[in-house]
């Protein structure tokens, strides 16, 4: 029996766009070599740091969790427009620190950007957001609901093959 709760981002790849900061890092290198860990190059839209998400289902309704530590409220900025919603913002460094050394630096600064694509048919009424302690959690009303899907029939036009449909499940 198919799990009830089936995952409506399955198949999307939004991660590609981190993964292309990555080969972009390993192609163009980093300030002071490799094992400074120091990007040379500032970063744009097209190549801001992805944060950590969580997408879960509760019930009917989509749960979606960004981890925005260190990030004020008002840095971060809540977009929906034809069924995709992103969430930028920026990491600002911290002016304490002044112009440090770092000896390892893994925490990324300056601008980040996540893009989701919601499930057919979501408005915005269904969106609403909290940020507590560096976690902005976004619920999407009802977008969890099992929606129906069609299964599509597949001719085998290899040789000596028959056609057989494809049963539904």
């Amino acid at each position: 029996m198919p799990d009830r709760h089936t995952n409506p981002f399955d198949g999307v790849a939004d991660y590609f766009s981190e993964l292309g900061r990555i080969r972009s890092l390993g192609t163009h290198g980093t300030v002071g070599g490799p094992e400074r860990g120091v990007e040379a190059a500032e970063r744009t839209h097209a190549s801001a740091w992805v944060p950590t998400t969580d997408i879960l289902a509760v019930g009917d309704d989509l749960l979606i969790q960004v981890e925005l530590p260190g990030v004020p409220a008002d840095e971060v900025d809540l977009r929906f427009h034809h069924g995709v919603l992103t969430v930028c913002g920026a990491r600002k460094p911290d002016p304490r620190l002044g112009d440090a050394a770092y000896y390892v630096q893994e925490r990324y600064r300056g601008e980040f950007r996540r893009s989701i694509t919601l499930p057919d048919g979501t408005e915005p009424t269904q969106l609403t957001a909290e940020f507590v302690d560096g976690l902005v959690e976004i619920t999407v009303a009802g977008a969890a609901r099992e929606s129906g899907s069609t299964r599509i029939s597949v001719a085998d036009r290899s040789a000596g093959a028959t056609t057989r449909p494809v049963t539904a499940d």
